[in-house]
């Protein structure tokens, strides 16, 4: 029977990093529950990177109880049975690694017995969990229409639950220290809620998710297929109606002004007023200024100062005040405003409007 888990609180990734860094600092297991695609294990990794601590990642769907507890094997010196462990654990007794436990509840209840053990009692068979090493587990939920299996109350009961929800912002930040392309950060700014549109009751094989528009990010890569192919692939990331949606957005987006071409002030104007790509026009300039910063290029300023010309000159109070609290907030620019020309006009037209947006 499947594990039902409900809950009226829900947490947003960045906060449920927060409770997963306590928990870890407590050795205190955890247990993160949510729909597929919304980004459980990517989690775990940003937290093992930036703790310089080693993932070890188990789908224990694919696990069989022997795989945790090990083979029985004959040790002639003892005249005993003897337990071979798994290589997968660590045994390094100053090991401070995560073991990722993911899709526990999917895995055979003869298996979820083994992983009750090491979860408990950190030990298994002859098998002792480094004491510095800390578990995390994760699974779907029994309405996201996958294959999950009770969890025993004792098990459950060793964890701390939580239970995600996709987020935009959160999911922003993460975009944009992963380059995602900016016609899929600029759509979704547009569409926030096409991030995600999961629906167990739908028979559709293809939805979006953070993971399956990430699969669209890198479609877009490279410019070799003909708009059809794409479409086709497209479809099959995020399905077809946000397919049609997003290419009729990335049509309108190819023809705006060259990013590069706006800060080098050789372009000044836009006759296009679409908004979703005006969206993705303002993540395509603060994409330049920040790899412009990064690579330390001569006449950053006065790139800075186009920018700001460019969205006053172009853009709707809205999407100036959005450019600018990305720009300034998501992205981090380094603007220096006593070198930029137009930096008081821009102040003085919307400086208020932006602070109220970055403290709301």
């Amino acid at each position: 029977m499947a594990e039902k888990i409900s809950s009226n609180r829900t947490v947003s990734p960045n906060e449920a990093k927060a409770a997963i860094r306590k928990c870890l600092k407590k050795q205190r297991p955890v247990f993160m529950w949510g729909p597929p695609g919304i980004g459980k294990s990517d989690i775990v990794k940003q937290l093992g990177n930036e703790q310089d601590r080693e993932v070890i990642d188990v789908r224990l769907s694919l696990w069989e109880p022997t795989d945790i507890k090990g083979i029985p094997y004959y040790n002639s010196t003892s005249n005993t049975m003897t337990w071979a462990p798994p290589a997968e654990l660590p045994t390094d007794p100053e090991s401070t690694a995560i073991l990722f436990l993911d899709e526990l509840n999917s895995a055979a209840p003869a298996t979820q017995a083994a992983a009750f053990q090491l979860v408990l009692n950190r030990r298994v068979g002859t098998y002792v969990l480094p004491k510095g090493v800390a578990i995390v587990a994760a699974g779907n939920r029994e309405t996201d229409k996958g294959v999950t299996y009770r969890m025993p109350a004792p098990l459950a009961n060793r964890f701390l639950h939580l239970e995600l929800r996709t987020d935009y912002e959160d999911w922003q930040q993460w975009a944009v220290k992963n380059r995602v392309h900016e016609q899929v950060v600029g759509y979704l700014g547009f569409a926030k809620q096409d991030l995600y549109d999961f629906d167990p009751k739908s028979s559709s094989k293809a939805f979006a998710t953070p993971r399956s528009w990430q699969f669209v990010s890198e479609l877009l890569d490279e410019d070799d297929v003909s708009d059809a192919t794409l479409t086709d692939l497209i479809s099959g990331a995020v399905g077809e109606g946000l397919a049609v949606k997003f290419m009729a957005h990335r049509r309108v987006a190819k023809q705006m002004p060259n990013p590069s071409d706006i800060l080098a002030g050789k372009v000044k104007k836009c006759d296009i007023k679409e908004i979703s790509a005006m969206y993705s026009l303002s993540i395509s300039l603060c994409y330049e200024l920040q790899e412009a910063d990064r690579k330390k290029i001569k006449g950053w300023d006065a790139m800075a100062d186009n920018f700001f010309l460019f969205l006053m000159e172009n853009f709707p109070t809205e999407l100036i005040v959005m450019g600018a609290k990305i720009a300034l907030t998501t992205y981090e620019l380094p603007f220096d405003a006593s070198k930029l020309e137009h930096f008081d006009r821009f102040h003085d037209k919307y400086g208020k409007y932006i602070i109220m947006a970055m403290e709301g």
